[in-house]
């Protein structure tokens, strides 16, 4: 069996391999804490490196477009608002005309329907005294032509030899 000294031990089989173990588990973890350190250090460096004034800069140039563009959506939101007001005053005005002119339509259909009754009530009385004058008319003509016609009978019978 293979055996090993260190720091005057012997080791040997299985003990030698937890030595080996432990050994290798060190090193290990040194050569960890070493490149953890250069990462660090580096790391160190490039944040070191970073320009704080550029990065300030560049927010206060991003804090102003935002300002602005904050004030410009303001600036439309006051027109949006103005342009609907607008609109509406417009709107009440179209509407006014509307009720205007449905009023004077209405009118003009009452007139119309007024002076349409007015002409012909006067059509029908007009009618129906050109009747009555018809009928009076050829009453009185029946009438005369009656007592003509009775008086001739009348003569005829009275005196058969004379016509």
């Amino acid at each position: 069996m293979a055996e090993f000294e260190f720091a005057g031990m012997t080791f040997r089989g299985g003990k030698m391999m937890v030595v080996l173990t432990a050994i290798s588990t060190l090193g290990g973890g040194a050569w960890a804490a070493f490149e953890f350190y250069a990462d660090y250090m580096s790391m160190k460096d490039i944040v070191q490196s970073i320009d704080v004034g550029a990065i300030d800069a560049r927010n206060n140039v991003i804090e102003t477009k935002l300002d602005e563009a904050i004030e410009y959506t303001r600036d439309i939101k006051s027109g949006l608002r103005d342009d609907i007001l607008s609109i509406e005053k417009q709107a009440d005005r179209v509407e006014d005309m509307v009720r205007e002119s449905e009023d004077k339509v209405r009118e003009m259909i009452d007139s119309a329907n007024e002076r349409f009754e007015d002409r012909r009530s006067a059509l029908q009385r007009d009618y129906e005294e050109k009747a009555d004058s018809l009928r009076e008319s050829n009453n009185r003509e029946l009438k005369e032509l009656e007592q003509r016609i009775t008086e001739k009978l009348q003569r005829a019978l009275d005196n058969p030899l004379a016509d």
